[in-house]
């Protein structure tokens, strides 16, 4: 997760002061259930892209003397595997 738990927990906190301040949204749940929720949201958003990071390091370790013999970027492969993962599921990072 590239967001520390306090950094996850103040953007949930700025999203929904600014979401019912503005009124864009009509709750049912209190503030802090929102805000929990949102929360929840944005751990597991983040989390979509942990476990296609470990999907990407995974294949590449699979292919690890093709790429040391290929002398190929490691960093270079793993932006370019991630790229191709993230098109082909429709993800959005």
């Amino acid at each position: 997760m590239r967001l520390r738990r306090k950094m996850i927990e103040y953007v949930a906190q700025t999203v929904t002061d600014n979401l019912l301040d503005k009124h864009l949204v009509a709750s049912a749940l209190p503030a802090d259930a929102l805000m929990a929720e949102i929360r929840r949201l944005i751990a597991e958003d983040l989390a979509v892209e942990d476990r296609l990071n470990d999907e990407v390091k995974e294949i590449l370790r699979a292919h690890t003397a093709a790429i040391d013999r290929g002398n190929i970027d490691y960093a270079r492969m793993f932006a370019m595997v991630k790229k191709q993962l993230t098109r082909e599921r429709g993800l959005i990072l």
